[in-house]
C-alpha cells in the first residue's frame, strides 16, 4: 500500500471559483509530476505551475494518464506529488493498485476524475489518495490542491504577506504601512510584524520609536543563519501583537541585492507570524518586483496627480498579469486636498484604474507631522482622528477580517471601573 497523507474534501459537482478572501499558503520546494488525459487539463496544470504559490515547486507534465504514470515509475523514482487525470473509461482503483507496486513510500497522489460518487471517493481515501478533484479543473483548483497538501488546516491564517508600496516617492506609503500594521495588531488582535525593506533610508524604526541593535540587514547578509530562532532575536517588540524587523538606515555599505535575497527571511516569517507587512521602497529592482508578485495582498499608495496615476496603472497592469489567480491589488489615495495644488478627482482616478480606492486620506500635515516627529502612530496622537477608521478599513480589506476585536463599552463601564479601583 502506498503511504500517502490523507486530506478530506467535500465532493462538488464542478470546480467553483475561489472566494475573494481565500488564502492559499505557498507550497515548499517539491517535485510535482502530472499525467493528463486531456489537453484542457494539461493547460490548467501548466497555468497553475506559473502561479506564484507554486513558484518553488518543480512541475513536469506528461500525457497518458494513469497508464503512462505506471509505466514511467517502473524505472524511475517517484516525485513528492503525482497528479493523475482519469477519464470515464479509466479503472481508477485498479490503476492505483498497480501504481502502488511501483510508487515510493511517502509520495502523495492527487486524482482528477469525472465521476462524482461518494463511494468512489471514500475508496480513494481508504487507499491513501491525498485529494480527489472533479474535472473540469481550473488553474486555481490545481494550485489549491497541491498547496493544501503542505499546510495544516488549523494553520491556515499563518503566513499572510501584505506588501505596501508607493506609486511614487514621497506619497506616504511607509506611514500608511506602519499605521495599517498598527490597526491589524491593535484592532484585529492579529500578531503582525513590519519588515522595513528600505535598508538605507527606512523610517519604521523612527515611526515606532525603536532603535534595535539588529534588524533585517543581519538576516539578508547572513542567509545561512536564518531560522526561526535567529529571526526571533532580530525582532523588536513594539506592542503585545506588533513586532518590527527594522532597517539599519545607515550608509556605511551599499545594498545591492539579488532577486531572491529576501526569500529566506520571508519564508521564515511565514512559518511563525500570522501577518507580515512589507514596507516596500519605491524602486524597481528584481527583488522588489519579486516581493510584490509573491505577496498575498498588495496595497498601492498614491497621491492624486498624473505621475501617480500613470505609475499606479502600470503597477496594476503588471501585477494583474503576473498574478492571474489572485485578486487585483488594492490602492488608496493619500494626501488628498493639499491647498492650492491641482488634483485628479478620485472618480477620475478610479475610472482610469478601473476600480475604486479603498479610502481617500486627507492631507493633514499637523497630525501626521506630529506623529512622525514624536515616533508615534496617529491613534496615539489623536484617538478620534478620522484617518484611524480608514486605516482599519484598509487592514480589514487586506486581511480578510471584517470584525474588530475592540471590546464594546456599556453604560455600566464607569461603575465597573470604579468598583475595580476599590
Amino acid at each position: 500500500m502506498i503511504s500517502y497523507a490523507r486530506q478530506t474534501q467535500e465532493e462538488q459537482p464542478q470546480a467553483a471559483p475561489p472566494p475573494v478572501e481565500e488564502h492559499i499558503a505557498p507550497a515548499p520546494r517539491v517535485s510535482v509530476q502530472a499525467f493528463c488525459e486531456t489537453v484542457e487539463t494539461a493547460a490548467a496544470v501548466q497555468s497553475a505551475g506559473e502561479d506564484r504559490r507554486l513558484g518553488k515547486a518543480h512541475l513536469k507534465i506528461q500525457m497518458g494518464g494513469m497508464a503512462a504514470a505506471i509505466e514511467a515509475y517502473r524505472t524511475a523514482p517517484t516525485p513528492n506529488v503525482i497528479v493523475l487525470e482519469a477519464d470515464a473509461r479509466t479503472d481508477i482503483l485498479g490503476g492505483l493498485d498497480q501504481l502502488a507496486t511501483v510508487c515510493d513510500a511517502g509520495t502523495r497522489v492527487i486524482v482528477i476524475g469525472r465521476v462524482n460518487d461518494v463511494a468512489l471517493y471514500r475508496e480513494l481515501v481508504r487507499r491513501g489518495v491525498s485529494d480527489y478533484v472533479l474535472a473540469p479543473v481550473g488553474p486555481i483548483d490545481v494550485v489549491r490542491s497541491i498547496c493544501n497538501l503542505f499546510s495544516a488546516p488549523e494553520a491556515k491564517a499563518v503566513g499572510r504577506i501584505i506588501a505596501v508600496v508607493g506609486a511614487k516617492g514621497g506619497v506616504g506609503a511607509s506611514t500608511i504601512a506602519h499605521n495599517v500594521a498598527w490597526a491589524i495588531a491593535r484592532d484585529l488582535a492579529m500578531d503582525a510584524v513590519v519588515a522595513d525593506l528600505d535598508l538605507a533610508f527606512g523610517t519604521a524604526g523612527l515611526d515606532y520609536n525603536q532603535d534595535p541593535p539588529q534588524g533585517i540587514a543581519d538576516a539578508v547578509f547572513s542567509p545561512d543563519r536564518v531560522d526561526t530562532a535567529f529571526m526571533d532575536r532580530l525582532l523588536s517588540k513594539c506592542t503585545d501583537h506588533l513586532s518590527l524587523l527594522a532597517a539599519p538606515a545607515t550608509l556605511d555599505r551599499v545594498y545591492d541585492f539579488g532577486t531572491d535575497a529576501f526569500d529566506a527571511v520571508f519564508d521564515t516569517l511565514r512559518s511563525t507570524m500570522p501577518c507580515i507587512v512589507l514596507d516596500v521602497p519605491h524602486q524597481w529592482t528584481g527583488w522588489t518586483k519579486r516581493a510584490l508578485i509573491a505577496a498575498d495582498d498588495i496595497l498601492i499608495v498614491a497621491a492624486p496627480d498624473l505621475a501617480n496615476l500613470r505609475n499606479t496603472k502600470n503597477l496594476f497592469d503588471l501585477l494583474k498579469a503576473s498574478r492571474p489567480n489572485d485578486r487585483p491589488p488594492l490602492y488608496c489615495l493619500n494626501q488628498v486636498g493639499v491647498p492650492k495644488r491641482p488634483e485628479i478627482a478620485a472618480a477620475e482616478f478610479a475610472k482610469a484604474i478601473e476600480c475604486q480606492p479603498v479610502v481617500s486620506i486627507p492631507f493633514e500635515p499637523q497630525t501626521f507631522g506630529s506623529a512622525a516627529n514624536n515616533g508615534q502612530m496617529i491613534a496615539e496622537i489623536s484617538a478620534n482622528h478620522k484617518s484611524i477608521e480608514m486605516f482599519l478599513q484598509i487592514a480589514q480589506r487586506l486581511t480578510g477580517r471584517s470584525e474588530s476585536k475592540k471590546q464594546r463599552s456599556s453604560f455600566l463601564s464607569p461603575l465597573i471601573e470604579k468598583l475595580r479601583g476599590k
